[in-house]
C-alpha cells in the first residue's frame, strides 16, 4: 500500500482525505465510527499535497500537516497515514489517488476502498474530476456536516441512476466545528483544547502555525 505498512485484508479500507490544516477531533471521530459501522480493516488518512479545491487559500506547509496527522492518529492501530498525495507532484485529484491505490494493491479485489466524505463534499461531487470513475473505484460513505442538509436516494437517482449501492449514508458524529474555525481561534489566541488532540494543540503552539497576521482572514 505504498507508504502504508501492510496490505488491506479481505475487508475494505476506509480513506479519509483532506487538507488537515489542522486535523481535529471530528476527523478522528468520523473515521472511527465509520470504521466500526462498516467493519473496515482500517482507515487511511491521506493529506492533500496541493489541495485542488482550495487554490487561493493559504495552506500550512505539508510537513507540519503530516506531523499533526501522525500525532493525532498515534495509538490507534487501525489508523494509518499515507503520503501518496504529498509525494506526488501537482494537484491532488481523488480519482488519481484511487487509481494509484488500486495499482499498489497488486491483486484483484472487489471494492477494497470506501471513501469517507461529508455531505458538503457530496454536494460538490459532480464538479470533481471523473466522479463516475470514482464510484467505480470506491464506495462512498457520506457523513453529516453541521449546516448542510442531508442528501439521499433522490439525489443519487437524479445524478447517478442505478448506483444506489455505491453510496452509504451514515449517522456519524457531527461535532459542529471545522478546521477553519480552529485556525481562527488559534490566531486569536484562544484555546483549542477539546477541539484537537492535546498533542496537536502543543504542536500548533510550539511551531506557531496560525499567527494572527496570516490567519485571521483565512
Amino acid at each position: 500500500m505504498g507508504s502504508v505498512s501492510g496490505s488491506p485484508s479481505a475487508a475494505a479500507w476506509g480513506i479519509l482525505g483532506g487538507t488537515f490544516d489542522p486535523i481535529h477531533l471530528a476527523h478522528l471521530a468520523v473515521a472511527e465510527q465509520t470504521r466500526e459501522t462498516l467493519g473496515l480493516a482500517g482507515v487511511l488518512f491521506i493529506p492533500a499535497g496541493v489541495p485542488v479545491h482550495k487554490p487561493d487559500r493559504l495552506v500550512t506547509p505539508v510537513g507540519h500537516r503530516l506531523a499533526m496527522v501522525e500525532l493525532a492518529i498515534d495509538g490507534n492501530p487501525a489508523f494509518h497515514l499515507s503520503r501518496i498525495e504529498v509525494d506526488r507532484p501537482g494537484p491532488s485529484y481523488t480519482v488519481e489517488t484511487l487509481q494509484r491505490l488500486h495499482a499498489d494493491l497488486g491483486r484483484p479485489s472487489d471494492d477494497p476502498f470506501v471513501l469517507i466524505i461529508s455531505v458538503e463534499a457530496l454536494a460538490g461531487f459532480l464538479g470533481w474530476r471523473e466522479p463516475q470513475r470514482i464510484l467505480e473505484l470506491a464506495r462512498l460513505a457520506v457523513v453529516p456536516r453541521y449546516g448542510y442538509r442531508p442528501m439521499g436516494a433522490s439525489w443519487l437517482a437524479e445524478h447517478f441512476p442505478g448506483q444506489h449501492d455505491r453510496v452509504i449514508f451514515l449517522d456519524a458524529p457531527d461535532l459542529g466545528h471545522s478546521a477553519s474555525a480552529i485556525r481562527g481561534l488559534s490566531a486569536a489566541g484562544r484555546s483549542v483544547r477539546y477541539l484537537v488532540p492535546d498533542a496537536v494543540a502543543r504542536y500548533m503552539t510550539e511551531h506557531r502555525l496560525y499567527p494572527t497576521e496570516l490567519w485571521t482572514k483565512n
